[in-house]
């Protein structure tokens, strides 16, 4: 009897599964979530169209009552979720900037990029950079989103993101660094940020099989081809050949770690290589110690979620 259960191309247990017919399953993926304009009382959100080939859009939120008269930092957002899984409109990441800008008078773009493996790398860096322009556009009125152009402060852009969405926001701010002229770009917030290399660091040392580990497979299954492999500049900002961190195109960085999560040290590597490279800013290291990956954003409402949310509010807002 044949069997009627689908082939398997490649996946990451538990995480994503690529049949070869080309289906996809992401057993961790939240549900999807609309906009609310009015059922929040502290934050009204609504989506907009970025660009339509590629497919790239994005979730706004704004805080209730808006301050008036002063307009607000800009915040371009980038989730986290590996490259493959999570998005600007799960339940998990609307949850998590409704608490964030209820607590933060702060204008939230939160992108909608493509995903892996439809859509390797670097499709995300690509979609994220574009988003970051479009917002920046609006500074000269060319392009019309009344959200931005009302309520937006274009001499405060900041871009953010946690876990994979923040080695976006490294490749992003390298990306406004080369072309300054063109994009604006105060400050940029690193949460957890997912950086690698075929060296291990700190406590990835302990482990027996480098190159079995979770940061390799992710790495592969989203951008298999690679140059470079793991120690492609895009994932190990200090391989060989990779451009200078001194061209980091802000004026401030905050880098955030907490201490039971296995990408802790490469957080603070990164840190450490930003401030002996060379780069004219201010940067900040914030540490939460005891917790894992991204818990401020499984638990938005929780005393160390405020926490953290009090240190980026204190470096967008100062």
């Amino acid at each position: 009897m044949a069997s009627t259960s689908k082939e398997i191309d490649k996946e990451i247990p538990s995480l994503i599964t690529l049949y070869k017919d080309g289906t996809v399953e992401r057993p961790r993926q939240t549900p999807y979530t609309p906009p609310s304009l009015d059922e929040n009382p502290h934050v009204s959100s609504k989506d907009i169209i970025i660009s339509q080939n590629p497919s790239i859009s994005a979730r706004l939120y704004l805080p209730k009552p808006l301050p008036q008269p002063q307009k607000l930092p800009i915040l371009v957002y980038f989730h986290g979720g590996g490259f493959f899984f999570e998005s600007a409109f799960s339940q998990l990441y609307h949850n998590y900037i409704n608490a964030f800008v209820s607590r933060v008078p702060v204008l939230v773009v939160s992108v909608e990029y493509r995903l892996a493996p439809e859509h390797s790398l670097p499709a995300a860096y690509d979609d994220c950079f574009a988003a970051l322009q479009c917002v920046a556009s609006h500074s000269s009125n060319d392009i019309s989103e009344p959200w931005l152009i009302d309520y937006g402060d274009f001499s405060r852009i900041f871009i953010g993101g946690d876990s994979a969405g923040g080695n976006i926001v490294h490749n992003v701010a390298m990306r406004a660094g080369s072309l300054s002229q063109q994009v604006k770009l105060l400050g940029a917030i690193y949460v957890h940020p997912y950086f690698y290399s075929s060296k291990a660091i700190g406590s990835e040392s302990m482990m027996s099989e480098h190159e079995k580990s979770l940061g390799h497979i992710v790495w592969d299954f989203v951008y298999p081809n690679a140059p470079g492999g793991i120690d492609n500049p895009l994932v190990n900002p200090l391989a060989p050949g990779a451009p200078s961190l001194a061209t980091l195109g802000c004026s401030k960085i905050l880098v955030c770690v907490a201490g039971n999560d296995a990408l802790r040290d490469r957080g603070v590597w990164y840190y450490d290589a930003v401030n002996k490279s060379g780069w004219q800013g201010i940067s900040e290291l914030f540490e939460e110690e005891g917790e894992d990956h991204v818990y401020h954003i499984f638990h938005p409402e929780t005393e160390k979620a405020n926490k953290i949310t009090e240190c980026m509010a204190s470096f967008i807002l100062h």
